[in-house]
């Protein structure tokens, strides 16, 4: 984890803002007294049932705040899904963040109402879609979706298994709905 400052001017007061540097499958660290804006990369938020089962709670790029002031969920994780950089964003400038605050709520509520689609093979097309949106740049193909999420870690956002994902996946591919490119993912393009 690497240390760095920002300029940023709050009221004509210069103050340093500190970023820090993560990599993929590091824990941002809970802290109540700060959020992080995501400046680049990709986490997920998340906690775990009594038996171990982990529950998603979101995805989160570029923009982003996130953090344990958030959330109400015990535990609380943040993983790096990439490399990340975060800015600390102390509660003395949260009221600047309005937007990315609002944001924030609107993406949890629409990934809630994906989760609970109906059939799986719904459910799975609407959070790739979702994904697409969020995560994605246009291709000659379709949408790439720029991360790279296992197949375990979209079954426990849907709260189903892995076996399911992967065949579904593979009904989508022959459907041609659906590309895969190395570890990425394309969702065609409507002709």
């Amino acid at each position: 984890m690497m240390y760095s400052t920002n300029v940023s001017y709050n009221s004509g007061i210069k103050e340093q803002i500190p970023y820090r540097l993560f990599t993929r499958r590091e824990m941002i660290p809970p802290r109540n007294d700060v959020l992080w804006r995501i400046e680049r990369g990709a986490v997920r938020t998340l906690t775990w049932s009594e038996e171990g089962t982990f529950i998603t709670l979101g995805y989160w790029g570029s923009g982003d705040l996130i953090g344990s002031p958030l959330s109400k969920v015990k535990p609380y994780q943040i993983e790096c899904l990439t490399n990340v950089e975060v800015s600390v964003v102390p509660p003395h400038l949260w009221y600047q963040d309005v937007n990315a605050l609002l944001s924030h709520i609107q993406q949890a509520e629409e990934l809630l109402s994906i989760v609970h689609c109906k059939p799986m093979s719904v459910r799975l097309w609407q959070f790739l879609l979702w994904l697409s949106r969020k995560f994605g740049r246009d291709v000659e193909d379709g949408k790439l979706i720029d991360l790279n999420a296992t197949h375990q870690e979209m079954a426990e956002v849907l709260n189903t298994t892995r076996v399911t994902v992967t065949r579904l996946l593979q009904q989508f591919e022959e459907e041609g709905t659906l590309l895969r490119h190395k570890r990425q993912m394309i969702l065609r393009s409507p002709n």
